[in-house]
């Protein structure tokens, strides 16, 4: 499961860069971690790839709790996912993700010798706003110590098939991703904390 994400300056300088025409106050971008239920940016586009802000999590008629994760071996197969894997897929790009060991220590997984990490994930239009997901699969070595699952992380030349091009998303749905550098996180304790 991919339950939280970040974002930094250098891969924000980085978006900004692919992306020329960024609208700043409709984006409000903040640096740091992402959450569920955060309004995020994401790449999509059926002809221009383009950045649009979405919030992170699928209601559904089919589920009573919020959809954060989607995995890419059962998506064509969920009802609350099968139009949105097939017409709305989406990129979530972000400086790297979270995931918390068994002693709960957090580790921070990123993209070697790459600002930005570039999570699969798919979309759904609702009268509010528009929600993504982030689609999960079976995680590589450079995972699987710390978690059960990973994003399916693309690669920059995936970026633009996958958005755009059903067979081209539906084999990637299989893919292996890169291996990630992993980093244990430590949180800075007040002495007010220790008491």
């Amino acid at each position: 499961m991919c339950g939280r994400y970040f974002i930094d300056d250098e891969m924000w300088r980085e978006i900004r860069k692919i992306c020329k025409q960024i609208d700043d106050a409709k984006l409000k971008v903040t640096v740091g971690d992402v959450r569920p239920t955060d309004m995020a940016m994401v790449l999509t586009g059926m002809k221009n790839v383009h950045l649009e802000a979405m919030r992170w999590g699928f209601t559904s008629k089919y589920q009573d709790w919020l959809l954060i994760n989607a995995r890419a071996e059962s998506i064509l197969s969920k009802p609350a996912f099968r139009n949105s894997v097939r017409n709305c897929r989406c990129v979530i790009p972000a400086a790297g993700f979270y995931e918390w060991n068994k002693e709960k220590e957090k580790i921070s997984f990123t993209m070697p010798q790459s600002d930005i990490l570039y999570m699969a994930g798919v979309w759904q239009p609702t009268e509010k706003e528009s929600q993504f997901t982030i689609i999960t699969t079976v995680p590589n070595s450079s995972v699987s110590s710390v978690h059960d699952r990973m994003p399916l992380v693309l690669t920059p030349e995936e970026i633009q098939p996958w958005i755009q091009d059903w067979s081209t998303a539906e084999r990637l749905l299989t893919k292996t991703p890169p291996l990630l550098e992993q980093r244990q996180e430590f949180e800075q304790l007040s002495i007010f904390d220790m008491q």
